[in-house]
């Protein structure tokens, strides 16, 4: 479907699409940048693997918030859709480390470079987990309409 086609089915659902492709784009570029902080200050001593796992700390819960507040805008349990969203994180997370790891030890990338990369490949998972999966709409009615 297209963008234009949803914004003339459903102005709320496109400006929604709009909003989390916004906060997706801020938090990917803070992501990659929080890693390459990290690996510019201690990729001499930290392996480089190590350092997703702050770096993904600090970008998951910025984007929960955002995707939260701004984006689904729910009213339900932000706990369970905090877990929800490590949950979702953490799979794509798995997904960028396995192929981080092929890309810098098999394919000789850098590895910023690589993160890159891979990072492509998780935001559209995390889209589809967010989507159907920690934000989703609940038979009780605890998200905004």
């Amino acid at each position: 479907m297209k963008l234009w086609d949803l914004y003339h089915r459903n102005r709320a659902e496109f400006y929604q699409v709009v909003r989390y492709l916004l906060v997706g784009g801020w938090n990917t570029v803070f992501g990659v940048g929080v890693y390459a902080l990290l690996f510019a200050l201690l990729g001499d001593h930290v392996h480089y693997l190590i350092l997703l796992i702050p770096a993904n700390i600090l970008a998951i819960t910025g984007a929960f918030l955002c995707y939260k507040y701004l984006v689904f805008r729910t009213r339900g349990d932000g706990w369970r859709e905090y877990f929800r969203c490590y949950l979702v994180y953490g799979a794509a997370m798995l997904l960028g480390a396995g192929g981080l790891w092929l890309l810098v030890d098999f394919g000789g990338l850098n590895p910023v470079f690589a993160n890159l990369l891979m990072t492509a490949l998780t935001v559209v998972c995390s889209y589809l987990g967010h989507r159907f999966f920690s934000f989703r709409k609940r038979s009780g009615g605890d998200r905004a309409k």
